[in-house]
């Protein structure tokens, strides 16, 4: 369920917390520290998904609440609360490693249900959903996108609900973009939430490799680096940018299946959102660069990613 990209940004985020630590950064060191960032990622996720179900689920306590007034009105006796059947939503209550994650999170204790109640008050003034109780059927289409919008208008776009989510987790700055797309893909394509598969060995694999060659490759990436630093300001060269290029050049030496234009493109875009404005710009330049040296040279040894099994 986590992107590559997610995969590239966690190791970047281990390098660089773990060089500023200390200038000689060992994979004994670095591995429990990159776990530490999925699992965090993975549970931030989790408790993203739990917050969305929340919401869905209060229409039934503020049908509730209605009903329960001394002097119920008709309205107050004929909420609907179709929401509170969604099909997606239920896809993922009654998965048991769900349920699992929830309880061992605790997440029930750590729910803000005034947040809550805000959003779906919200969620019910809005025509999307006005829209979407009056229709009878269930389209899946239209099940995933009301999710969608609970999620991304009216839980991200909330100041108030950011300001509680940075709270619970330190890493959310950092993270917060990671999530919203985890969410968003989670919810265009659901089936049984099975908060292993977040991560997946592929995946896991993949960036212990990435993490590892990284910090073996330091000394080499660093001195095919240097001569491209002729027109830049060393002093004004973020240690980010390094790092995120040092990166590049491991996938382009040592990832065969991974096509060289997809490591520009991915690097570059990481720069523009984690680093400096000049960034996209100076690992678009020295990552172009190197690649055509090392084209040229015939030290790129890429394999079709598309022919295999």
């Amino acid at each position: 369920m986590i992107s590559r990209r997610n995969i590239r940004v966690k190791v970047m985020q281990c390098i660089y917390a773990g060089e500023a630590e200390s200038t000689i950064l060992t994979e004994t060191d670095a591995i429990p520290l990159l776990n530490k960032y999925l699992d965090q990622a993975a549970n931030l996720f989790t408790f993203s998904i739990y917050l969305l179900t929340e919401v869905a689920r209060y229409a039934e306590i503020h049908a509730k609440n209605k009903a329960s007034k001394h002097l119920p009105t008709h309205d107050d006796l004929n909420i609907n609360v179709k929401i509170a059947g969604n099909t997606i939503l239920w896809q993922i209550l009654e998965s048991k490693s769900f349920q699992a994650a929830v309880k061992k999170g605790k997440y029930e204790l750590l729910i803000n249900q005034n947040l809550v109640k805000k959003i779906y008050l919200k969620l019910s003034e809005s025509e999307i959903y006005q829209s979407y109780i009056q229709e009878l059927s269930r389209e899946k289409k239209t099940e995933k996108e009301l999710l969608s919008f609970i999620f991304t208008d009216l839980i991200m776009a909330d100041d108030e609900v950011t300001e509680f989510l940075e709270e619970l987790f330190i890493q959310w700055d950092d993270d917060a973009e990671m999530i919203y797309q985890m969410v968003l893909n989670f919810l265009s394509k659901p089936g049984t939430l099975d908060t292993k598969d977040i991560i997946g060995n592929e995946k896991y694999n993949y960036a212990l490799s990435l993490l590892k060659t990284t910090i073996q490759k330091k000394d080499f990436t660093l001195e095919i680096i240097k001569p491209k630093l002729n027109n830049w300001d060393a002093d004004r060269i973020a240690q980010l940018d390094m790092i995120i290029i040092r990166l590049g050049i491991c996938e382009f030496l040592y990832f065969e299946t991974i096509p060289t234009k997809v490591t520009i493109n991915e690097y570059i875009d990481i720069a523009k959102s984690y680093s400096t404005q000049q960034s996209g710009q100076f690992v678009n330049g020295i990552l172009d660069s190197i690649h055509k040296d090392l084209l040229s040279e015939g030290k790129l040894k890429k394999i079709d990613f598309k022919k295999q099994a």
